[in-house]
């Protein structure tokens, strides 16, 4: 396992704040975006390359301010401090503020200035595209936000995952959007499973937090249902990925190069396999949560590359 992070590992107030982001935890976003830019290609649309990186660069970085922002309630209700069965670095939080590297009030800050610095550049893409963007913008930041924060606090009344399916199919709609200046179905469709796969990111991640969770009145659906039941929520949701991809194609709506995106199904079924075995022993699932998170990015890089070949 990696070490957590210490105030004397960083040699500057940079990369301190830098680091508090998770950033390599940011790749789900990043190849969400790509997801859109290759439906927005697949439909016959000329990619205009500044604002595909405009739209990569600000969407990372909201999803930094939803990564630090969970981390400030996480450290306010107790959650994060109360985990003592976390598989750092996956679950229990950045552990920056339960280990004194950055201050609690200035995290809080810093999450949402993140979050306020994706708004001037969204309405310029909006302006430029099409105003929709900015219901899409304003929708994912309202999830991103109610995922962790009170009153909606969503991942704490067992409709976390539901959110995340959300937020990354909005990723993956608002690029496609700002290319092709209009909506479609194809992102949509297309989005769909890679929004279950980080679903189940977030959703493994709660078998190691349960404890915690439950001391401090985090009602996730793990808790919920406990780990015997629960755990057969991760095989439904990776199937349920899998079988929209190939229902979409079989409808016709994906070309059947993209079936190369299934490739990852034996990653997915390990995990699950991993997770049916383990599920009430958190120290023994770092395995399967590597397995989910590389099978959702490889998913998706799959599927962009094979839309664009299309």
């Amino acid at each position: 396992m990696i070490a957590e992070p210490q105030l004397s590992a960083f040699s500057s107030v940079v990369a301190r704040y830098a680091a508090a982001t998770r950033l390599p935890f940011l790749s789900v976003t990043l190849v969400g975006c790509l997801i859109g830019l290759a439906t927005a290609k697949a439909g016959g649309i000329s990619i205009d390359f500044a604002k595909a990186f405009l739209t990569i660069f600000f969407a990372l970085v909201a999803h930094a301010g939803v990564n630090v922002v969970n981390d400030y309630y996480d450290a306010l209700n107790g959650s994060d401090a109360a985990n003592t069965e976390r598989l750092f670095p996956f679950t229990g939080g950045s552990r920056f503020i339960q280990n004194g590297v950055i201050g609690l009030r200035e995290m809080g800050i810093f999450g949402y200035a993140l979050l306020a610095s994706v708004i001037p550049p969204g309405l310029w893409l909006a302006w430029t595209s099409n105003v929709g963007l900015i219901w899409i913008g304003l929708a994912g930041l309202v999830v991103g936000w109610a995922y962790s924060a009170p009153p909606l606090r969503l991942m704490s009344r067992g409709v976390g995952e539901f959110a995340i399916v959300a937020g990354w199919l909005l990723v993956t709609v608002g690029a496609d959007f700002v290319q092709r200046g209009a909506y479609d179905l194809l992102p949509l469709l297309a989005g769909l499973p890679f929004a279950l796969f980080v679903a189940n990111i977030l959703f493994i991640n709660q078998f190691p937090d349960r404890a915690a969770d439950a001391s401090v009145g985090k009602n996730t659906i793990v808790v919920r249902l406990g780990p015997a039941r629960a755990r057969w929520g991760y095989l439904l949701i990776a199937l349920a990925g899998y079988s929209i991809l190939l229902g979409g194609v079989a409808a016709g709506f994906l070309s059947p190069l993209t079936l190369a995106a299934l490739l990852p199904l034996p990653l997915s079924l390990l995990a699950a396999r991993h997770l049916l075995a383990h599920a009430d022993r958190p120290a023994e699932l770092a395995p399967a949560i590597k397995q989910t998170i590389l099978a959702a990015n490889l998913h998706g890089l799959i599927l962009a590359a094979t839309l664009v070949i299309t």
